[in-house]
């Protein structure tokens, strides 16, 4: 088993050093792949989203302050996201590489206020911002969710150990 300590705070060699360890440790965590899209359209592919609260309906994702879609996110008062599946693979890496149009040869539906839903994706959500929060080189974003959707049952795409991979139901344990 490794073992890996770090202490103090603030940047340079530490700070690198707890850096790495949190992409170490986290390539073991295996996340959901989400698209998340705001009106301008803008959307950019995360795996940072997460249910916040059923009462009142809450979700969050977080978008590094770096990001090419960080304005527009920041401005933005609605956002969609949208749970991908196994078979979104290219949609993912597309929303996730720079430089590019990221909507182009992307169907999508258009909510009010310009709101663009991919319809492409199995599942969806769209809520209105309710906070920002700083945090570290992120911003974090909260939203109630005002509609959403199911299109098609499909085992999700996730991400781990710097990889596509996707979801298997295990069998049942056996009693003892």
């Amino acid at each position: 088993m490794t073992h890996t300590t770090t202490s103090g705070h603030g940047r340079g060699e530490a700070g690198a050093a707890r850096a790495a360890l949190l992409r170490r440790t986290l390539r073991r965590h295996a996340a959901g792949v989400t698209i998340i899209t705001v009106p301008g359209p803008a959307g950019f592919t995360a795996t940072s989203f997460g249910s916040v609260s059923l009462e009142p309906a809450l979700v969050s994702f977080c978008v590094a302050t770096a990001a090419s879609v960080a304005g527009a996110v920041q401005r933005a008062d609605r956002f969609a996201v949208h749970l991908l599946g196994a078979g979104d693979r290219e949609l993912a890496d597309r929303f996730a590489r720079g430089g590019v149009d990221r909507f182009a040869g992307t169907a999508c539906l258009r909510e009010s206020g310009g709101l663009p839903v991919l319809t492409a994706a199995p599942a969806w959500l769209s809520a209105r911002v309710v906070a920002r929060h700083p945090a570290g080189d992120h911003v974090l974003v909260i939203g109630e969710v005002d509609a959403g959707g199911i299109r098609q049952e499909a085992p999700a795409l996730v991400r781990h150990d710097g990889s596509y991979a996707t979801t298997a139901r295990l069998p049942p344990l056996r009693a003892p």
